[in-house]
């Protein structure tokens, strides 16, 4: 039986492997379905239920299961709203209006959050959640508290035409066999964990129904109102990494900048959870102090 949402390849055996990785969250979670004008979307909810709102934003065929190893960190002080973006993988259904460009895409996370309750949140996302992200902080700044982007796309430079070469025949004619040929190139062969890429590799690549994303120019960047902490991955191969820092010091000189010199982009977030833990609890206690004064 499939499930209709953004991506064709989610069926049955594409769901029974998200129920398991949900599972592996290490705190009690409550899944929520919010309905709205796109369809219905599917928010893993975590967290002091009343605590200041941390908004997790998946990459691009990813699903907001892939924050299995961060939420742990966040959830003893925060309210942790992780959303599987409508139109793409996951157990969001796409089934309403359709979304024709980013006006819709910022209209559906205005109305989920509201739904939620959540007036602001510090967004945490990952490559195109990333640019969501940032595009959601210019449309919507007195929202968004902080801004922390994981090698974000999109946001600061372009990809680098290596990696739109590579990855043209698996979006042409995906399968299994591309999905992880493509991984161990990104990745240079590094350990993953087995369940994510099972998972991963049942969605990425295929047909989505995402809008696609068009570079942030640098003097829209340099109008963003919240703080930003970015984690570049030294060893992406989809992002110029070093770019991409050389041009956020320039339109965001106040934005602290990390680069994680053993991360791809495809290894980000799960498979550095110390590190990106320890990030994270550090710019959300800033935040609190700075909530405080």
């Amino acid at each position: 039986m499939s499930h209709q949402n953004g991506s064709p390849q989610v069926n049955d055996a594409f769901l029974a492997r998200y129920d398991a990785m949900l599972a592996r969250w290490p705190v009690p979670h409550e899944s929520v379905d919010v309905p709205g004008r796109h369809g219905t979307t599917r928010v893993n909810v975590c967290g002091v239920p009343d605590g200041p709102a941390v908004l997790l934003l998946h990459g691009g065929g990813s699903t907001s299961t892939v924050w299995w190893r961060t939420v742990g960190a966040l959830a003893g002080t925060h309210r942790v709203v992780a959303v599987d973006v409508i139109g793409d993988s996951g157990r969001s259904v796409y089934d309403g209006e359709p979304i024709t460009g980013l006006p819709d895409l910022m209209r559906w996370l205005d109305d989920t959050l509201d739904s939620l309750g959540v007036s602001d949140a510090v967004v945490v996302a990952h490559s195109y959640g990333g640019w969501l992200a940032t595009q959601f902080a210019l449309h919507a700044p007195r929202r968004v508290g902080g801004l922390v982007l994981l090698d974000p796309t999109e946001c600061l430079c372009t990809e680098k035409l290596s990696f739109r070469l590579r990855a043209i025949p698996l979006f042409l004619s995906p399968s299994d066999a591309r999905r992880r040929s493509f991984i161990r190139w990104e990745t240079g062969g590094r350990e993953l964990d087995q369940q994510w890429l099972e998972l991963w590799s049942m969605s990425f690549g295929g047909p989505t129904k995402l809008v696609w994303p068009k570079l942030i120019r640098g003097d829209r960047l340099a109008t963003l109102a919240a703080p930003v902490l970015l984690v570049l991955a030294g060893a992406s191969r989809q992002n110029p990494t070093q770019k991409m820092a050389n041009v956020a010091s320039r339109v965001l000189p106040a934005a602290r900048v990390v680069t994680l010199p053993d991360a791809t982009h495809f290894t980000l977030p799960q498979q550095h959870p110390d590190e990106i833990n320890a990030l994270l609890r550090e710019f959300l206690d800033e935040r609190a102090g700075a909530r405080k004064r």
